[in-house]
């Protein structure tokens, strides 16, 4: 059956592709794993024993380092992950040796609005289902991780209130005098869960557990997440579970994972975890799927430990990073290089003709709704303002020394006076630009864009980081504010404030890196502000301490890290054929 995406939904053509695609015993043979190497979660999806295939390889160079980036998307998305599958395609048509890793998806977006995040068209991550619903049970162990330091911190509450001094010395442990008023973490769940931000617990009798507020954010945003796609190793990983802030004592010192011991069995849950996925692109390329999405509100990004096997493995290795470049690459470049000593050859910037449009003028579109009938005819003035926002984050890439390529992602309906108008724009700014068609063609229709991303592996480059640790951290913020977002400075809220002066009379919290959250649909903090917004001051309201990680958290504007369900969700058109088991409607 010919494949053709203008006539098929996603999961349809995912299906059918799925009829030819390699075991993952044929990609161990063509990646030069060694069978040992491979762990199999049946044919088609399997685990990599990082560590063996790390020590074997240590000697053999790095392959070329790309990074898949975004303009400013729409509530739609702007197509990096379809963007990463059809470069790894492209480059596959070009007789390259590739790989990938892209970030697993969550389960609130997947049966919410955007999607699983596996690509689109003849560009996809396969096998679908898999991929899309929990495949090997990362994010549950990360839930599971994660709830079991609240169960320790809860009951350690609850018992250390229910036990004088006398009664609590017999237990052999040291009162930690947790004030249940500040405490920093919550529960997570992996859904958009509105209903949950705020709630009460211990609602009951004494047996119910201490009455307090509480709170629950989206599995993805959790430390834990932060830790998978930060960690070098399991050793790291287990250094990292006891340095976890979950509160703060009655005198304002915090309370971790190692004061309540349980690091050592949250780290036992994870030890599966921490073992990169292997899948394939439609057209057979092998794909690591590691870590998780959400740049906005977490880092955002795919695992330090997956790029290391693909540049040992591979000539190209792939790497995304979440959302526009003013958070994904700037969390990739300030952060993921930095911890990991990886530096990138090239950055890719995707964008499409409806977004730039978004930018110029044009009306928003709404998910779940009809795209705005403004969207289907030519304009090239529209695409020529948004292009403003195009060229700021052509900026910002160049402010780390790397070579851009800007893949205009084609839809079928674009217009070539459109396609010339982006091709002119980010030309005059200084990257190549590149019109790619993989969503419809695969790497065929990609070709243009893989040539273009070999030409800026091969020139040199000038990597560097935006700022020093030694940099006081109000003063970082304001950096990252107004060489990346445009803001003209920074305002706190009193809290806000406390605590960045806190952190950087601490001599171990002022080293920490810098991981901002903030809303992805704008530059600015106001996801209603297009283009590239000028005369406004990022406002940070709160500052969280990921001290695992390797990260204080400013959060700016009114982001939440729990996002909410809209009206018209994707799990309406989700269901399973009885007959065969298939899944369907998952995009």
């Amino acid at each position: 059956m010919a494949l053709d995406p203008t006539k098929m939904a996603d999961w349809q053509v995912a299906e059918e592709a799925e009829k030819t695609m390699k075991t993952v015993y044929k990609l161990r043979d063509e990646l030069g794993l060694l069978e040992e190497e491979l762990l199999p979660y049946g044919h088609y999806v399997a685990k990599i024993d990082f560590a063996k295939v790390l020590k074997r390889l240590a000697d053999r160079p790095d392959g070329k380092y790309i990074d898949v980036t975004a303009i400013t998307p729409t509530p739609l998305g702007e197509g990096k992950s379809t963007s990463s599958m059809g470069l790894v395609e492209g480059l596959g048509k070009r007789g390259k040796s590739v790989t990938a890793a892209i970030r697993q998806p969550s389960g609130g977006p997947t049966m919410n609005i955007k999607g699983s995040a596996a690509g689109g068209g003849l560009a996809q991550c396969i096998p679908l289902t898999p991929f899309s619903l929990g495949l090997t049970g990362d994010i549950n162990a990360i839930m599971n991780s994660h709830n079991l330091a609240m169960v320790a911190l809860t009951s350690r509450i609850q018992h250390e209130f229910n036990y004088d001094d006398t009664e609590w010395a017999k237990r052999g442990q040291p009162r930690l005098n947790i004030d249940p008023n500040n405490v920093e973490l919550g529960w997570i769940i992996d859904f958009c869960a509105q209903a949950l931000r705020n709630i009460v617990i211990g609602i009951g009798g004494k047996m119910d557990g201490f009455m307090m507020p509480s709170k629950f954010a989206i599995a993805v945003s959790s430390e834990l997440m932060a830790i998978l796609a930060m960690a070098q190793d399991l050793k790291d990983m287990r250094e990292r579970m006891g340095r976890i802030v979950v509160a703060y004592n009655k005198k304002g010192e915090p309370v971790t994972t190692g004061d309540l011991e349980v690091d050592g069995a949250m780290t036992a849950w994870m030890v599966e975890a921490i073992k990169p996925n292997l899948l394939q692109s439609i057209e057979g390329q092998p794909v690591f799927v590691h870590a998780g999405p959400f740049a906005n509100i977490a880092i955002g990004q795919s695992s330090i430990i997956a790029d290391r096997i693909g540049l040992k493995l591979s000539d190209y290795h792939v790497t995304e990073s979440g959302f526009g470049a003013d958070i994904g690459f700037e969390k990739f470049w300030n952060l993921k290089c930095r911890f990991s000593g990886l530096k990138p050859n090239c950055a890719v910037i995707v964008a499409t003709i409806r977004a730039l449009k978004c930018h110029g003028g044009a009306p928003v579109p709404r998910p779940g709704l009809p795209m705005p009938k403004e969207y289907e005819g030519e304009n090239v003035g529209w695409v020529e303002e948004g292009c403003k926002n195009l060229v700021h984050h052509i900026e910002t890439v160049k402010k780390a020394g790397i070579n851009p390529v800007v893949c205009i992602n084609s839809f079928y309906t674009d217009t070539n006076d459109e396609i010339a108008a982006v091709r002119r724009l980010a030309e005059a700014a200084g990257a190549r630009a590149a019109v790619s068609r993989h969503w419809q063609f695969g790497g065929e229709g990609a070709l243009e864009f893989a040539d273009a991303v070999v030409d800026a592996c091969e020139e040199k480059n000038e990597f560097k980081l935006l700022y020093p640790l030694e940099m006081p951290l109000r003063q970082r913020i304001e950096l990252i504010a107004k060489e990346v977002y445009g803001a003209d400075g920074v305002s706190y809220t009193p809290e806000a404030e406390a605590k960045a002066k806190k952190m950087e009379a601490d001599p171990e919290l002022s080293k920490l890196g810098t991981c901002m959250v903030k809303t992805h649909l704008s530059l600015s903090h106001d996801p209603n502000i297009k283009g590239t917004p000028k005369g406004w001051v990022l406002p940070v309201r709160d500052i969280l301490t990921y001290k695992g990680a390797g990260f204080v958290v400013p959060v700016a504007g009114t982001i939440s890290l729990m996002p909410g369900t809209g009206s018209n969700p994707a799990f309406r058109r989700v269901d399973v054929d009885t007959e065969t088991g298939k899944v369907q409607g998952v995009f």
